[in-house]
Order: structure tokens, then C-alpha cells, then sequence
């Protein structure tokens, strides 16, 4: 069986969202902390090797005590992540282990998944090489300039990039090691500017990730709206904690 290591970037600063006096991956969501929603569905994975959480320097002591029991229990390995999105993920990427075939990367910040849309996202990885979730653009899109639209963009095509996304190893390697001064908004983006050609696989809309208050108050909701699992083996041996400050 092909060996999966899956990185979750959790070392934002959440500008953007004020909820339980927290970053994002940290808040609780219906008793369980988002990043654990979110890591869960990677460590309960016979296929994945290895399961890395990147938070900042800030916040690596409070992370280390608050979470112990389910870091120790899910066997997570625990990154100090960098300046930025791309600098986390190449940190991570640093601290996966040999034999490791294929990197997921995930968003700690992206809760509402299921099993069957990461095993459709692994397997397109493993037939092509690159892959991602993604949903087709629903919605009229406006290009808007100085708070009026100066065009209609045709959707035809669109796409919106979700996680998890999943890449040979070696190439994500490679595409990191060149990195320089790039600042890809996804890892996607990084291997199509060298020249990988990266397969998209069908998400759903309640894959989102959570960035303003307004998009935790949805995943309240649809967390009781994803397709059912069973079979799945249960990783809640531990309760969270009230929610206290960083």
C-alpha cells in the first residue's frame, strides 16, 4: 500500500477571524477543536504513514500541553511553522519521513470532510501524480475595480481549490526547493509553475474553510449535514477543554 504523510498548516494568525478569543484551527466546534475535526480524518487512515501539524513558535508550548493526550493518542508530529503559508508547509514537508511516497496537504482550518472524497483525492494522486479537491464556480463572477464591476468573467471551466491536495513526494520536493521568493496561495499553484500538471477531483461545497465568523456559525451547521460514515474507528478518547485563552 502506497504510504501518505499529510501536513496541516495551522500557524496562521487568523486576522481575519475573531471567535473564543482564538486562532481558527484552535476554536471549539461542537466539543471538538477544528484542527482535530480536521486531523482525524488523516490519522485514522491505514495508508497514511505519518500525520504533521505545523503551528507558530507562539503557540507551540500551549499547543504541546492543551493537546497532549491526542497528539500522544493520533500520533501527530508537531512542526514550528514559518513566516508565512509556503514557509510552513515547506517546514513540514522537511519533517516527513522516509518511505513516504505521496504528501497531502490539508488546511487545519478545513474540518467537514468524509472519507470517500479523500480516498477519490489519494487515488487521482496516485494515478497521476498531483491532485486536488475542487468544486465548479456556481456563481456569476465580477471583476471589480475601485468598488465597481468593470467585467463578467466567464465561469466556463472555474474551478474552486479545495483540500486535501496530494503530490508525489518527490515532485513537492522539488518544487519547494525552488521556491525563492514565490508566495503560492495553494501547493497546486507551486507545481504548475514548474511545470506539473496537477488533476482536480471532485469536492463538495461543504468541504469550505472556516476564515471569518460568519463561516464557523456554517460549519456549526453542516457539520450535521455530511454524508454519514460507518465503520469509522472512533479518536475521541479525549474531551476537550473549556476554551481559555492563548
Amino acid at each position: 500500500m502506497a504510504q501518505f504523510a499529510v501536513i496541516l498548516p495551522a500557524a496562521g494568525q487568523s486576522s481575519r477571524f475573531q471567535q473564543q478569543k482564538r486562532k481558527k484551527p484552535f476554536v471549539d466546534l461542537k466539543g471538538r477543536a477544528v484542527w482535530l475535526r480536521s486531523a482525524e480524518h488523516f490519522a485514522n487512515r491505514d495508508d497514511v504513514a505519518q500525520t504533521i501539524v505545523v503551528v507558530a513558535a507562539e503557540d507551540l508550548e500551549w499547543f504541546k500541553q492543551k493537546y497532549a493526550p491526542n497528539l500522544a493518542f493520533m500520533n501527530i508530529d508537531l512542526v514550528v511553522g514559518g513566516s508565512n503559508r509556503a514557509e510552513s508547509v515547506n517546514n513540514g514537508l522537511a519533517a516527513v519521513g522516509a518511505g513516504v511516497k505521496y504528501v497531502a496537504v490539508h488546511d487545519a482550518a478545513r474540518p467537514l470532510l468524509v472519507k470517500e472524497w479523500v480516498d477519490r483525492v489519494f487515488a487521482k494522486a496516485e494515478e497521476t501524480g498531483a491532485a486536488i479537491l475542487g468544486i465548479p464556480v456556481a456563481s456569476t463572477l465580477k471583476r471589480v475595480v475601485d468598488e465597481q464591476i468593470s467585467e463578467t468573467v466567464s465561469r466556463e471551466s472555474m474551478y474552486l481549490a479545495q483540500t486535501p491536495q496530494v503530490f508525489l513526494r518527490e515532485w513537492l520536493d522539488d518544487a519547494y526547493a525552488q521556491l525563492g521568493d514565490l508566495q503560492p496561495t495553494d501547493d497546486a499553484q507551486l507545481l504548475e509553475d514548474f511545470g506539473k500538471t496537477v488533476s482536480i477531483v471532485q469536492g463538495s461545497p461543504l468541504n469550505f474553510k472556516i476564515t471569518t465568523a460568519d463561516d464557523f456559525r456554517l460549519a456549526e451547521v453542516a457539520l450535521d449535514a455530511l454524508p454519514k460514515q460507518t465503520g469509522l474507528r472512533p479518536l475521541h478518547p479525549f474531551a476537550d477543554e473549556e476554551p481559555g485563552l492563548l
